[in-house]
């Protein structure tokens, strides 16, 4: 059963808030939560990621940074990162996430490349894969509630 989702990036004020915002709509039941594994620790989301969920319905402003710790990925029974690298980054500080730990797109097979400090194009981009893994994954957490 998936109660706990946390999605995971680099700063967490790019692809990761843009996915909790995604899962946290289609999933309303499931708490979801994100941090990043080199954190801006309090900053809000980029604003062109805020921008972007509010074309989408999604609200993000009140999004703020958290970093990654071994507590907060104790919890989830899913955990969703960006790409192989930070899985096998957290994997390797945090050994027991084995077996909770995928990337978003895993089930595409691809990686979600970081937008940050890019033009605003490039978080279109994020996004569409985003919302691809978030359309292949909330099927897959709905069967396991």
């Amino acid at each position: 059963m998936i109660k706990t989702v946390l999605v995971v990036c680099i700063g967490n004020i790019c692809r990761s808030p843009m996915a909790e915002g995604l899962l946290k709509q289609a999933l309303p039941e499931t708490n979801v939560i994100s941090a990043g594994l080199g954190a801006l620790v309090g900053q809000p989301a980029d604003p062109h990621a805020v921008e972007l969920m509010r074309d989408h319905g999604v609200d993000i402003s009140g999004h703020r940074a958290q970093r990654v710790s071994g507590a907060m990925t104790m919890r989830p029974d899913l955990i969703l990162v960006m790409d192989n690298e930070q899985r096998q980054e957290i994997q390797r500080l945090y050994p027991f996430t084995t077996g909770r730990i995928f990337r978003l797109g895993e089930p595409g097979k691809f990686d979600v490349p970081d937008p940050y400090r890019e033009a605003r194009r490039a978080f279109e981009n994020a996004l569409q894969l985003i919302q691809r893994g978030v359309e292949s994954w909330v099927p897959r957490i709905q069967a396991l509630r």
